[in-house]
């Protein structure tokens, strides 16, 4: 299953939308560098969301794997897994969307009412990640002071915000997808 979200540029109004980039403002629990979300898969501890976005880059290196879950911030383990980009998993530009939703989702089944409630705090704003140079997972700050960027993360946890207001899903069914391959530590995530 793919992911569907427009993937093209997009600019948004600062002052009309929720955006984050310090993960101590008041949205800042959106982004994936927010500790405080702790997530829990089959007995395995990921600290925050990043880390398990960055453990899924190594779907065949349980060690890399492991090194990445054992660091103690979100920034050290996306710099570790820097080290070793050159055994990122073969199709990773086709699945690097799917998982980043997959790791929102777990992190929402996780922390069910305080990630819940922070989503649904931000209402029907547009949910804008405030980047200083990412315009894939954010947007950066125009000359006029919009953000403008794909900001795939954003629209990523819009989807699951409309998702949670609709109550299309709850606590024991997130709509999970299946992300081919995809392993954690030697074996094959299958929720």
């Amino acid at each position: 299953m793919m992911t569907m979200i427009d993937l093209g540029v997009s600019n948004y109004n600062k002052q009309s939308c929720v955006y984050f980039r310090k993960t101590k403002d008041l949205y800042g629990g959106l982004s994936n560098m927010c500790s405080g979300y702790p997530i829990q898969i089959d007995g395995e501890l990921f600290l925050t969301s990043e880390s398990l976005y960055q453990v899924c880059r190594f779907n065949e290196y349980s060690d890399i794997q492991r090194l990445i879950q054992n660091e103690k911030s979100p920034m050290s383990s996306k710099m570790k897994s820097k080290k070793y980009i050159s055994n990122t998993r073969s199709d990773w530009d086709d699945v690097r969307v799917d998982i980043m939703n997959w790791c929102i989702r777990v992190k929402l089944k996780c922390n069910w009412n305080k990630f819940g409630n922070l989503l649904l705090s931000t209402g029907n704003k547009q949910i804008v990640e405030d980047s200083h140079k990412d315009r894939f997972w954010g947007c950066v700050v125009d000359d006029n002071n919009d953000l403008v960027g794909r900001n795939v993360l954003g629209k990523l946890l819009m989807n699951l915000r409309n998702e949670l207001k609709s109550e299309l899903i709850n606590s024991n069914n997130l709509n999970l997808e299946k992300i081919e391959n995809l392993k954690l530590f030697g074996t094959r995530v299958t929720d």
